[in-house]
Order: structure tokens, then C-alpha cells, then sequence
């Protein structure tokens, strides 16, 4: 296919032109053809996720005799994901994707070749406890399958065009994993940087292709009864008004959310130059110190280790729900022993940031929720925001995540989450260490 035509003799179309060409509009009939197998596929991903999660957390254990899961159990179980990652980003190419400690960086699609090592780093990171979501590698599953399918069907389709299709095989992939494909779309806005009417260029493909998506992944939740595996929380409790002492709670939230995602970052991008130096041992050794970190905590608290294993996506409902259950020691251990498992799986295996810096900050705002002043839900939704925005540096996405996922409440305690977001973000940036590139001179 044709680059979508735009002004000439210019390197960068006018996008108003290329919207209105008739390639543009080819363009929109093939994304809206290829959302629905690349929606299927990523539904089937999250779904081979789950099922190895449950098969190996929970039905192998039984079925060597064990009466449920005993706490050391994860021990030897991210031994063997962090040999299986490993082996996938030493031998496979394209090093399995993206680097989780150096965030949400634009590398573009994958290749044809790079996408199978994508795959299983991802699979064998995300299925076997590893502290991260399946965000980043569906977006480059997603991205790379659009990719692959389009220069199938025509080779000489255009750098421009090969890259608006790759936006919106990532926006099908990812439509409904954050509650929202809305949601999903306003993450790859933010993090890819676009401004203007080159964004809406990308956006209306990207938008088309998130809609099927969703629907996609509807019908298959419905029709496999596995669910739409997609953000939601099945109760929120209610919240009164802000007070002027919850704004208070938000800059300090921010400020804590900011320190503590700040030392994550820099210990995670500290460990993963050591675990590339040597990378088989090395990411055995951070599986086995996730399992360790999983280990003390259940030890500790009597609680199951799997509330520090894996992303946090499907514990939220439950952290919320249950807040009573939780004393404020028990928290505190939790937020150490998933601060600490987080950067290690950040540093050294393949997922997403997003769902662990969730989990931490609503842990954070819930245990600060028992001193005065600070209601739950209100610290659950501001801890999220502050927290995520600290790992991803995106504040309107922080400020969309915490606010959504509470439905009619993120309404109320939007102010106080703008609050803590920006707080945080700002901090953030006077605490991150300049790169080389930006202190050399000019």
C-alpha cells in the first residue's frame, strides 16, 4: 500500500491532507479487518497467562501431594521463570522486547523474528510470578502482528504507514486490559509523544481498531466464560466529599509516592546492568529473590504469597474490599515485599510497569487510610495515581487509571488525585537523575 499522500516535497505530510486521501481511508478498512484476529490473539495470550498462573501456583503443588500451596512454593517456581526468561532473551532475537526498569520507551514493532522471544519472555515472566504486567509485551505483540500481516498482504507498504498500522495493532491489543479502551488509547497517546493533528492521524486508526477490540474481547469472555480479563473492581465503597485535610493527605501522598518510585527506579535500572552482564545467573537469582521476598511476607503475616507475586491486577478488588482484614503492619510488609519484588522483576524480566505501581500505591494510600483525616477509598484512588506517575512519568494516564477504575466515585476524589499526580510528578522530575545527553554540551 502507498504512503498516505500528503504535501509535497516535504518530509512530513500535512496530516490534514493524509486524512483526507483515499489511502487513508484503505488504511482504516485494513486496521478495522486486522483488529479482530490481533483482539483474539491477545485475549488468547492473557488467557494462556492465566491458566499457566493457576496450573503451576496452585494445581501442580496439589498434584504432588502438597494440601494447597505451601508458602516456600515460589521459591523454586521464579527460579525456573528466570532461567526460562533468560534463555528467551539471550537465544531468541530481539532480547524479548521491552525493558520494563527504563519504562515506556518508543522502540516500535517488533520484527517477524523478534516477535516469538517477545512472547515467551512475557509468558515465562508473567505466568510464574514475576512482579509485572502484560501491558508492555501486548503492545508489542500487537504492534508487530499488524506489522507482519499488513507486508504480507502488501511488501511495499510505506515507514509512515507501517507505523500508524503498528499503533493500531497496539490499541487493539491493549483496548480493554485497563477497563477501558478509552483508557487503553489514552496510554499510547501520552506515552508515544504526538501532539496535534499528527496525533489525530494516529488516533482515528488506533481508536477504530481499540473499539473492535473491545467488542472482541467481550464476545470471547462471554462466549469462553474466561472474562474479558480487563481492570475492574467488583466493589467501591463510598466516598464523602473531599475535606481540606484529604488535600493535605494528597501532597503527601505525592510526596511519598514520588521518593519511594523514585528508589524503585533507580534500584531496578542498577540491577538490570548487573543482570546483563551475566544473564542466565543473574536472572535466576532475581526469581529466586522475588520468591524469597514472597516467602517472608507469607511467613510473616500469614497471608498468601501470592499478594507479592505477579502484577496486582486481579488483588486490587480484593485489597480494597478487604481493607478491614488488613492491619497497618501487615501493609507496611507488603508494600516493602512488593517494592522490593517489583524492582527486581523491573531490572531483570519482561512485562509492564503499570500494574505493580497500582498495587503499591493503593497499599500505600490504604495504610495511610488508617490515620486520621483519610478515608479508603480516597487514599486507595490517590496512592494509584501518585504511585503510577511516579514509574511512568505520564500524568494525565495516572490521573485517568485512578479515577475510572472507581467508577462514579473516581468522580468525587478526582481533585484529590490531580492533587497527588501532580505533586508527584513534579517531584519526580527534580528527583531523577539527568541523562548524559541531557547535561553535555551543546
Amino acid at each position: 500500500m502507498a504512503e498516505p499522500a500528503g504535501t509535497p516535497g516535504t518530509d512530513s505530510p500535512d496530516p490534514l491532507t493524509v486524512i483526507r486521501s483515499r489511502s487513508y481511508a484503505v488504511l482504516l478498512i485494513m486496521v478495522a479487518a486486522l483488529g479482530v484476529p490481533i483482539s483474539a490473539a491477545a485475549f488468547g495470550f492473557l488467557a494462556l497467562i492465566h491458566e499457566v498462573e493457576s496450573l503451576t501456583y496452585e494445581d501442580l503443588p496439589r498434584a504432588l501431594g502438597f494440601d494447597g500451596t505451601p508458602s516456600w512454593w515460589p521459591v523454586p517456581l521464579l527460579a525456573v521463570s528466570g532461567l526460562l526468561t533468560a534463555l528467551a532473551i539471550r537465544h531468541l532475537p530481539g532480547t524479548g522486547g521491552h525493558k520494563p526498569a527504563e519504562g515506556f520507551v518508543n522502540s516500535g514493532a517488533p520484527t517477524a523474528a523478534e516477535l516469538p522471544g517477545v512472547a515467551l519472555a512475557a509468558l515465562a515472566s508473567l505466568s510464574l510470578g514475576a512482579v509485572l504486567g502484560p501491558e508492555a509485551p501486548l503492545i508489542a505483540l500487537g504492534g508487530g502482528l499488524a506489522v507482519y500481516a499488513v507486508r504480507l498482504l502488501k511488501p511495499g507498504i510505506e515507514p509512515r504507514a507501517s507505523a500508524m498500522v503498528a499503533a493500531a495493532g497496539s490499541f487493539a491489543a491493549v483496548s480493554t486490559l485497563l477497563g477501558s479502551p478509552l483508557l487503553g488509547a489514552f496510554l499510547l497517546m501520552e506515552a508515544s509523544g504526538l501532539a496535534g493533528m499528527t496525533l489525530g492521524l494516529v488516533l482515528v486508526p488506533g481508536l477504530l481498531a481499540s473499539g473492535i477490540g473491545s467488542l472482541i474481547f467481550i464476545g470471547l469472555g462471554s462466549w469462553t466464560g474466561l472474562g474479558t480479563y480487563s481492570l475492574t473492581l467488583p466493589h467501591v465503597p463510598h466516598t464523602p466529599d473531599p475535606t481540606v485535610g484529604e488535600f493535605g493527605w494528597a501532597i503527601a501522598l505525592g510526596v511519598a509516592a514520588a521518593v519511594v518510585g523514585t528508589g524503585i527506579k533507580r534500584l531496578s535500572l542498577a540491577l538490570q546492568e548487573r543482570v546483563e552482564e551475566r544473564r542466565v545467573i543473574t536472572t535466576v537469582v532475581m526469581g529466586l529473590t522475588v520468591g524469597v521476598l514472597a516467602l517472608l511476607y507469607a511467613e510473616s503475616t500469614g497471608r498468601n504469597a501470592s499478594e507479592v507475586l505477579y502484577s496486582g491486577q486481579d488483588a486490587l478488588g480484593g485489597l480494597l474490599a478487604e481493607d478491614a482484614t488488613y492491619a497497618v503492619g501487615t501493609l507496611l510488609v507488603l508494600i516493602v515485599c512488593k517494592a522490593l519484588a517489583y524492582a527486581a522483576s523491573l531490572g531483570a524480566f519482561r512485562g509492564g510497569p503499570i500494574f505493580p505501581s497500582m498495587f503499591l500505591g493503593a497499599a500505600g494510600g490504604l495504610a495511610l487510610s488508617h490515620l486520621p483525616g483519610l478515608n479508603a477509598t480516597s487514599g486507595f484512588a490517590m496512592g494509584i495515581g501518585a504511585m503510577c506517575v511516579a514509574m511512568l512519568r505520564l500524568p494525565m494516564t495516572s490521573v485517568l487509571l485512578a479515577t475510572l477504575l472507581l467508577g462514579s466515585e473516581g468522580i468525587t476524589v478526582m481533585p484529590l488525585v490531580i492533587v497527588s499526580v501532580v505533586v508527584s510528578y513534579v517531584l519526580v522530575l527534580r528527583l531523577e537523575r539527568p541523562s548524559a545527553a541531557s547535561t553535555a554540551p551543546r
